[in-house]
C-alpha cells in the first residue's frame, strides 16, 4: 500500500492513480481530518462480489468444500448449463 499525504497526492495524482490501476496498489491518503483509501475498480468489484457471496447462507462452506474437490471430479465448463 502506498502511504501519502493529501499534498503529495495532489502533486502526483495521475502517476499514483496509474499505479493503482495498473498494479492494484491501494493508496492511503492522510489528511488533517482523517484518511482515505483509493483502490482500483477491479479490486473494488472483487470486494463487492466477496461481500455478496458471503451474504448468501452457507455459501462460504460450499465454496470451501468445492476447493477441496479434485479437478478430476469436476464437470467441464462446456457441460455446465448457465
Amino acid at each position: 500500500m502506498i502511504n501519502t499525504n493529501i499534498t503529495n497526492f495532489r502533486k502526483n495524482l495521475f502517476r499514483m492513480l496509474e499505479q493503482t490501476i495498473k498494479y492494484n496498489e491501494p493508496i492511503n491518503i492522510s489528511t488533517k481530518d482523517g484518511n482515505a483509501v483509493i483502490i482500483s475498480e477491479e479490486d473494488y468489484n472483487g470486494l463487492i462480489e466477496t461481500l455478496y457471496l458471503c451474504s448468501i447462507p452457507n455459501m462460504r462452506e460450499r465454496i470451501m468444500e468445492g476447493l477441496k474437490t479434485p479437478v478430476s471430479e469436476c464437470v467441464p465448463e462446456k457441460e455446465v448449463e448457465w
